[in-house]
């Protein structure tokens, strides 16, 4: 069965499964969501294996409301391990306000998330001292862990004048709070992050073994020239101050016509047994789309090993089709 399926890499791994997430629990289980071509529901599979996810039985554990928020457009969720307790992040919309994205939070306090009962914790909750998190289109939460604190970072889009969706962080107090106000990470400062919308979306973090971190975010409209940059930052450093942050010029993955790989983003990682890491994103797999690009199903999640190389005596990711 699936034990003796061999990975393949920057290929279709799960098809029709946009905005990828695995997470690797403590006991070595791989946990894998992400958003379904419908956007109504939350689904959660788990295997011992990335060779196995593909063909683990996909389970729904929670399903959009019929009205009101979280009514429409479920988007981008996240597994995640907090205080001995599970957390899912997503986004949801408002069938009266399709646009009225905002981030949200599930619970489970049983063992098991897949049969365990998920309640909701409603929507984020910004810092007491911070009157302007989540008042606009909000989406893409995601949380990481540095030097014992844990940070958010989302995507929110201004809410004066055309819209530009930026990137901010914040500690978080718990789980569903944050402590402290938003912080500007970064906007769309160029030509291959403007293309068809302005656009900082995704963003997720990985960390080297020589106190680096590394956030790796999705810029413009989601059609072929949907892309991957990078900021980085030491990990102890004030990671609420924007200045601790370094943008990577150019994007660290995108479009490759001669690969057949096309719109290539929102990313998480994983790793392998044996330590190597990997690359969970989505790509398409033809360079003309059929409709909306938003609506079209062919996002499939793909995998990608990472490299690491010296850079400017930094140890830092690079990321090949190879």
């Amino acid at each position: 069965m699936s034990g003796n399926r061999q990975l393949e890499f920057n290929s279709v791994w799960i098809p029709q499964r946009a905005d990828p997430y695995v997470y690797r629990h403590i006991d070595g289980m791989y946990y894998f969501t992400a958003s379904v071509p419908e956007y109504d529901r939350i689904v959660l599979r788990r295997a011992e294996s990335l060779e196995a996810l593909p063909e683990a039985r996909e389970h729904t554990i929670w399903v959009k409301h019929e009205e009101g928020a979280m009514s429409i457009h479920i988007w981008a969720p996240e597994l995640h391990y907090l205080d001995g307790k599970w957390y899912i992040y997503y986004a949801g919309g408002d069938k009266d306000n399709v646009w009225e994205i905002r981030p949200y939070v599930l619970e489970c306090t049983d063992e098991d998330p897949i049969t365990g009962r998920w309640s909701e914790r409603g929507m984020m909750q910004r810092a007491d001292t911070d009157p302007f998190s989540f008042e606009d289109f909000s989406l893409d939460g995601t949380v990481f862990e540095s030097t014992g604190k844990n940070y958010y970072v989302w995507s929110e889009k201004v809410n004066k004048g055309k819209k530009v969706a930026n990137l901010y962080i914040a500690e978080m107090e718990s789980p569903y709070k944050l402590k402290t106000a938003q912080v500007l990470l970064t906007t769309p400062d160029y030509d291959w992050e403007r293309v068809g919308f302005w656009v900082n979306e995704g963003p997720f973090v990985i960390k080297n073994d020589e106190g680096q971190l590394f956030l790796t975010y999705s810029a413009s409209e989601t059609g072929i020239c949907y892309c991957i940059g990078m900021l980085t930052a030491e990990s102890d450093s004030d990671l609420t101050d924007p200045l601790s942050w370094k943008k990577s010029r150019y994007p660290v993955l995108r479009t490759d016509e001669k690969k057949g790989i096309y719109g290539p983003g929102h990313n998480c990682f994983t790793k392998l047994p044996d330590g190597t890491d990997v690359m969970v994103y989505h790509a398409r797999l033809e360079s003309e789309i059929t409709g909306n690009p938003l609506y079209n199903p062919n996002r499939h999640a793909m995998l990608m090993k990472i490299a690491w190389e010296r850079r400017d005596g930094v140890k830092t990711p690079v990321f090949k089709y190879e």
